[in-house]
């Protein structure tokens, strides 16, 4: 099936999936620990009975069982080296189960790990990861791609771009969402969306996460903002414990009844996660076979996104600021900097320009002296992290710009395309690849064209080309090309006829490089806010421009109102709010600068922005001013540590901050761990054994809660994953353990937590149980007799220092 089938094929009919293969797999008999794609391959009738039954039950495409498929996961049970023959095996097994009449789409799972910027696995060297299990998939021949239980929006991405530079199939791709409508990492559903249909994906939606009502909200947000069909995998409601056996508190029927819901707000592919056997299958099929999909909304947005955060430009959306400061042109700190291969500048300019309002950071990192490509890929990592904005990535290297879009974790615009021979034939087709929108800069190998009339030419010209790679005006922004008025009195005069055009003829957004207008005149501000007010009454969506001038930013906000873009001036009312004379008056004469700032400030700031690269100096620094260790880690690395759990709590951090926050916090730690230990007692030695259980292979959760536990103090025993209750009760005996921390992914696993909280009840332990997981929750934990539940690393940590301290 090609892309164009697949396509019409959602557009007229709606396409049924099988439902949950793991636990049908252990109903026949898959033992717990096993590697489910050997134990099937050795046992091939247990997936020809599952597998057939879904097709009777009314799917009409299954998944290839290579959830655990890649190299990563079977390199745990010494398989790695066959990756290609297992993918292949199995996908042809798929195959002839389902005969001509049904789809078969190659399984494809998370691998584990987290992925750069946000982990410490490269990004390409996940790429390759999945093209290894693509091309055993592909040798199999199955008829399309289904990406499936991303919890990273970039391990999602490295998987899309695998398949796609391995073959033209079709690929859906599938994330997980928890309760807050976010992705382990910290992405939304549109923005989830926005970013893997830009960069190609044929479907998207969510699986897992929640039952079918929960998972509802998440696909009714997505559809107003889809170009692609939508797909909805949910659980059959949430796990209980009944008789030791892990059962779901949604029946079949109850299960097939919400089909035409989904149905309703826009779903095109239907099917089942966790829990759902082939009678669920069934019912979701009888319940929508008379139903057909509800076309996509033809609403037309422009946006970009960060991994966090999406931002919408134009058609009523407020004019969106672009900072300009990340260049190196005429700012000799940032040069020096960039030479010596620091970022601290980049970080001062970015926390800056984020506290003023810019809705998009410019990055330029280009100069002589360094190498660009290397350069660029360090600052989109580290703001990939440091902020939620999206970027701006502007260079005139090609390598440069793909290095950059390779890497960022969201929708990206590229600053810019224009009509040089050579920029078009080599950008577009990267533009195009990586999903960017870009700033279309309307001058040709024949330099500037002087009047607006041939700058629209070009325009056309520009955008005509780029239709052949899928682009629509949607996609792009014109930069209209402001030059200086002190050389040319015409210029501002041709930009503004350029911008009317694109907003009112050519239906296209606009962007201007504000500070180039008044280039060598006095007072710049002035004539920059009156080109702005000028350029947003002719239609102008975007500005480069510092938005720390009070000028700018306040006409800006004044504009919006006047023309409707700010509705009942909200933003307006906040920016003066937060803005107003009296307040900043008062904040000005107790703001300090961070060189400024005491000591003990600058590591706790340290500790709450992720700076690593400053962490050890403020250290030695705080050593040398006669601060005892104990003081700086009770003063300043405890309270930055839990200034960065609030934030996570509160949702205004994500996995990536925590883990950053985390990292400088262990660094700071190993550096002040000699001197703690020699002359001084700071310690919180708590014990505390952390494993997941039998059978489980999953262990990414538990590997953030030991990093997090250890930065506050607990002396953490890591058993790892797949751990046997013999091998924990030994080790918790052994040690005289405090607290035994049990984590487990799956719902077939999680029963073995029971067995362990049993077996210490046997053995006369004293230690309290914690337990976690994605299929965990606090009945749960009640009712197995452990002592507390969280749901993510940072609540692990107030739950540990709860029951050490009883």
């Amino acid at each position: 099936m090609d892309k164009k089938q697949f396509k019409q094929f959602l557009t007229e009919n709606i396409m049924i999936l099988d439902g949950a293969t793991g636990t049908e797999l252990q109903k026949l008999g898959l033992p717990k620990g096993e590697c489910p794609e050997k134990w099937v391959l050795e046992h091939p009738d247990t997936l020809v009975e599952i597998q057939t039954n879904y097709i009777k039950s009314g799917s009409n495409a299954i998944l290839s069982c290579t959830f655990g498929g890649n190299s990563t996961k079977l390199n745990e049970f010494g398989l790695g080296d066959k990756t290609v023959e297992i993918n292949k095996k199995l996908a042809a097994l798929s195959k002839n189960i389902a005969g001509p009449n049904c789809l078969v789409a190659g399984d494809i799972a998370p691998t584990g790990l987290l992925i750069e910027p946000f982990g410490s696995l490269a990004f390409d060297a996940a790429v390759d990861i999945y093209k290894e299990q693509i091309r055993g998939l592909l040798e199999g021949r199955v008829d399309f791609f289904f990406i499936e239980t991303m919890l990273d929006i970039q391990e999602a991405r490295a998987a899309l771009l695998a398949v796609k530079e391995s073959c033209d199939l079709p690929v859906c791709v599938s994330m997980t969402f928890d309760n807050n409508m976010r992705t382990l990492t910290g992405t939304d559903p549109v923005t989830a969306l926005i970013i893997l249909q830009s960069l190609g994906a044929d479907a998207v939606g969510c699986n897992c996460s929640v039952g079918p009502d929960g998972m509802l909200d998440i696909i009714s947000a997505m559809k107003p903002y889809a170009r692609v069909p939508i797909l909805a995998k949910p659980n059959a409601g949430m796990p209980k414990l009944v008789d030791n056996k892990t059962v779901f508190d949604m029946g079949a029927e109850e299960f097939g009844s919400y089909g035409p819901k989904f149905i309703e707000v826009g779903a095109n592919i239907l099917g089942g996660c966790c829990g759902t056997s082939p009678d669920y299958i069934a019912q979701i099929s009888e319940k929508t076979k008379a139903l057909k999909p509800s076309p996509n909304i033809q609403s037309k947005f422009s946006a970009v996104t960060s991994s966090k955060k999406t931002v919408f430009i134009g058609d009523n959306n407020p004019l969106v600021i672009v900072g300009e400061r990340i260049n190196p042109t005429g700012k000799k700190k940032l040069q020096q900097d960039l030479i010596l291969g620091n970022t601290l500048e980049v970080r001062r300019l970015a926390t800056e320009q984020v506290d003023k309002g810019a809705g998009i950071l410019d990055v330029n990192v280009g100069m002589p002296g360094i190498d660009e490509k290397e350069t660029m890929l360090k600052v989109v990592n580290l703001l990939s992290n440091m902020v939620d904005l999206p970027l701006c990535i502007d260079s005139s290297s090609p390598d440069v710009i793909e290095a950059a879009l390779r890497l960022y974790p969201g929708r990206a615009l590229i600053n810019s395309i224009s009509a040089e021979k050579i920029k078009i034939e080599k950008l577009l087709p990267i533009a195009a690849k990586y999903g960017a929108m870009f700033v279309i800069l309307p001058l040709s190998d024949d330099g500037v064209p002087k009047t607006a009339i041939q700058r629209c030419r070009l325009v056309e010209d520009i955008y005509d080309i780029a239709q052949k790679y899928g682009y629509t005006k949607s996609d792009i922004v014109v930069d209209g090309l402001v030059m200086t008025v002190s050389v040319d009195e015409n210029a501002a005069l041709e930009t503004l006829e350029v911008i009317e055009w694109c907003s009112r003829t050519f239906g296209c957004n606009t962007i201007v490089g504000l500070s180039n207008v008044s280039f060598g005149l006095p007072e710049r501000n002035w004539i920059n806010s009156a080109f702005l007010a000028m350029g947003i009454c002719k239609g102008l969506s975007m500005a480069i421009a510092n938005p720390s001038s009070d000028m700018v930013s306040n006409l800006k906000f004044a504009c919006d109102v006047l023309i409707k873009h700010d509705k009942s001036a909200n933003n307006y009312i906040k920016h003066f709010a937060e803005n107003n004379p009296d307040k900043k008056n008062k904040e000005h004469n107790i703001q300090k600068s961070p060189a400024q700032m005491p000591i003990e400030e600058r590591i706790f700031e340290a500790v709450v922005k992720g700076n690593s690269e400053e962490i050890i100096t403020f250290i030695d620094e705080a050593l040398n001013n006669g601060k005892s260790p104990s003081e700086i880690v009770d003063n300043s690395l405890i309270p930055g540590i839990n200034k960065v759990g609030h934030l996570y709590d509160s949702k205004e951090y994500f996995l990536p901050q925590l883990i950053k926050g985390a990292e400088v916090m262990k660094k700071a730690f190993s550096h002040l761990e000699p001197l703690l230990y020699t002359g001084e007692s700071y310690t919180n030695k708590s014990k505390v054994i952390l494993a997941t259980v039998k059978g489980d292979i999953h262990d990414i959760g538990k590997n953030i809660v030991c990093l997090m536990l250890r930065n506050y103090g607990f002396d953490v025993y890591d058993l790892g994953k797949d751990v046997s209750t013999e091998l924990i009760i030994s080790k918790a005996q052994e040690l005289n353990a405090d607290i035994i921390g049990l984590s487990a992914l799956m719902t077939t696993t999680m029963v073995e937590m029971k067995n362990v909280i049993n077996a210490a009840k046997q053995a006369g332990l004293q230690a309290k149980f914690m337990i976690g997981g994605a299929v965990i929750d606090e009945n749960y934990a009640i009712e197995i007799g452990a002592d507390g539940y969280s749901k993510d690393a940072y609540e692990a940590v107030k739950l540990a220092q709860k029951l050490t301290s009883t």
